[in-house]
């Protein structure tokens, strides 16, 4: 696997220090290691299940008990790196499901598609012009 830079020339880096963007876009290459993840250490849900046991526990209206669930789901910690590999492993429905996730990004324009780099409809149109 090849190491990569987002400034892949002194042009660019020119370019970021005037505060321009480059067109150019590269994503790293993942490469599979070893076997399938299981499910299970892909996320550290610990602090998430001690807060809900709290809250379930508290005396809280039922509404704000699953509002303050819902927001206790923020303390989920992902291992990205190995969602990585899980998803190389995985068939091509769940490698769908965890992009339309945000848990890996493969596909620029596909993230764009499912609202997870929204652009104002004045960048769009310049990126769909510099695209062609």
């Amino acid at each position: 696997m090849q190491q990569f830079s987002f400034f892949e020339d002194k042009e660019e880096q020119q370019d970021e220090k005037k505060g321009s963007y480059t067109k150019k876009i590269q994503i790293p290459i993942y490469e599979p290691k070893g076997e399938k993840p299981h499910t299970l250490e892909l996320a550290d849900i610990s602090k998430y299940q001690r807060l809900k046991n709290k809250i379930i526990n508290s005396d809280c209206p039922d509404d704000v008990k699953k509002f303050l669930i819902i927001g206790a789901s923020r303390h989920i910690v992902f291992n990205y790196a190995k969602i990585a590999n899980f998803y190389a492993h995985s068939d091509a429905e769940t490698q769908d499901l965890i992009e339309q996730s945000a848990l890996v990004i493969i596909d620029f324009d596909k993230a764009i598609q499912n609202g997870y780099g929204r652009l104002s409809d004045k960048i769009a149109q310049q990126y769909l012009k510099q695209k062609k």
